[in-house]
C-alpha cells in the first residue's frame, strides 16, 4: 500500500465550524450528526482514524475564512479581524491535536525526513500510517493576513503555504468567480512570501490573478486541489496553457475530488453523485500528467468535507480510506509502480524538499 499525501483538507473548519471532533471515528460523527439538518451532515468522509487507516499520512491543514464582502457565518466574515480570529483559531486546533499526540506540524527538512521515516516504520510494521499525522499548515485565502508586513508573524507560528484567494473577491485576488487579478496589496503579498519562503498555492484564483502571480513570485508554486478545464469547463479548473505554465515551474497540481469538478453541469445541492466515481479522478490526473508531458506534476488535493460530504463525493468513496482505490484505477491506465508512488506522495514530497531546502 502506498502511503499518501492529501495537499488540501479543511480539517480545524470542520472540527470548529462544523463541530466535529476528528478524533473521532467517521460512523462515530456520522451518528452523532444523524437527523441534523444542513447540506453535508452526517454525510462526512473525514476523521484521523480513517485517515490512519487508508495511510493518509501527511496533509496540507488548512486555515480557511476570507472577508469579502458577502457575509457567510461559517466562512466568510464582515471583517478582517474577525477572519483573523477564526484563522488564529484554526491555527491553535492543529496545535492542540500536536500536543495531545494526534498530529505533529511540519514546518522544515529535519522534520519532515523524520515524519517520513515514521510514516515507513509504521507501514513496516501494522500496514498502517502512523499515530502521528503530519500536517503542513496551509491558508485557504490570505485574507486573515491583516497586512503583508504582518507575513512573519504567521511564518513564525507555522504558515508554510498561502492561497491568496478563495471564492469571490478577496482583499488580495480574484479568486473563483470573478475576472479581478491581485490588487496592490497582493503583490506586496507574493514579496513578502517571497522572502519569508512560503511556497504560492494558485488554486482558486482567477485566470489574470493567476497569470499575474506566476509572473511576480520566482518561488515554489503549488496548485493543491485543482482538475482540468479540457476535461470539465469552468473558471474554477485549470486551462491547459495554466497545467504547462505551472509545469514549467516545476509545480505540482493535486486532483480535487468535488464531483462539480468532475462531471460538468453538477449542481450542488440538486445533481446526484451516482455513476461518477474515482475513475474520474484518475482521468484528472491523467491528463495532468499527458498535458505536463510527465507524471512528476500530478498529486492528490481531495478537498474531502470541504463544505460537502459523500453526496458530492465520487460515489465508490465512503471514507477517505478510500484514495487507496486510485492506485489499482491508474495502473490499469498503464501507470507504473513509481508514477503511482510519485503521484500518492513522491510529488509532493519533493515540493516540500525544495522549499525547505
Amino acid at each position: 500500500m502506498e502511503w499518501i499525501v492529501d495537499a488540501h483538507l479543511d480539517l480545524a473548519w470542520n472540527a470548529l465550524q462544523w463541530g466535529r471532533d476528528l478524533t473521532q471515528s467517521v460512523p462515530t460523527i456520522r451518528a452523532q450528526e444523524a437527523g441534523t439538518p444542513g447540506k453535508g451532515r452526517a454525510q462526512n468522509t473525514v476523521a484521523l482514524p480513517e485517515m490512519r487507516q487508508g495511510a493518509v499520512a501527511l496533509c496540507f491543514a488548512t486555515l480557511m475564512g476570507r472577508s469579502t464582502g458577502v457575509f457567510n457565518p461559517i466562512v466568510d466574515f464582515r471583517s478582517p479581524t474577525q477572519t483573523y480570529g477564526i484563522a488564529r483559531g484554526h491555527l491553535a486546533y492543529y496545535h492542540a491535536l500536536a500536543y495531545s499526540g494526534e498530529a505533529v506540524i511540519l514546518t522544515d527538512r529535519v522534520g519532515l525526513e523524520a515524519h517520513i521515516t515514521a510514516v515507513e516504520q509504521a507501514l513496516a510494521g501494522t500496514g498502517a500510517g502512523p499515530s502521528r499525522i503530519g500536517m503542513v499548515i496551509a491558508m485557504e485565502s490570505a485574507d486573515a493576513i491583516l497586512d503583508p508586513a504582518q507575513l512573519g508573524d504567521w511564518v513564525a507560528a507555522g504558515v508554510r503555504i498561502i492561497g491568496p484567494a478563495h471564492q469571490g473577491m478577496g482583499r488580495y485576488a480574484g479568486g473563483t468567480g470573478v475576472e479581478a487579478g491581485l490588487t496592490p496589496a497582493g503583490f506586496d503579498l507574493l514579496d513578502q512570501m517571497a522572502r519569508h519562503h512560503v511556497i504560492l498555492d494558485v488554486t482558486h484564483l482567477s485566470d489574470r490573478a493567476f497569470w499575474q502571480a506566476l509572473d511576480r513570485f520566482d518561488g515554489t508554486v503549488i496548485a493543491s486541489h485543482n482538475n482540468c478545464r479540457a476535461l470539465v469547463a469552468h473558471q474554477r479548473q485549470l486551462d491547459d496553457a495554466q497545467i504547462k505554465a505551472l509545469a514549467a515551474r516545476g509545480a505540482v497540481i493535486g486532483a480535487a475530488l468535488d464531483v462539480w469538478m468532475l462531471e460538468f453541469g453538477f449542481v450542488k445541492g440538486q445533481s446526484s453523485n451516482r455513476g461518477i466515481g474515482l475513475a474520474r479522478v484518475a482521468e484528472h490526473i491523467d491528463h495532468v500528467c499527458q498535458t505536463a508531458g510527465s507524471t512528476r506534476h500530478a498529486a492528490i488535493g481531495s478537498d474531502l468535507d470541504g463544505g460537502f460530504g459523500r453526496e458530492q463525493a465520487p460515489d465508490d468513496l465512503d471514507t477517505i480510506a478510500d484514495l487507496q482505490r486510485l492506485s489499482p484505477l491508474l495502473q490499469a491506465r498503464g501507470y507504473s509502480d513509481s508514477d503511482i508512488e510519485a503521484i500518492m506522495h513522491g510529488n509532493w514530497l519533493r515540493i516540500l524538499r525544495e522549499a525547505w531546502r
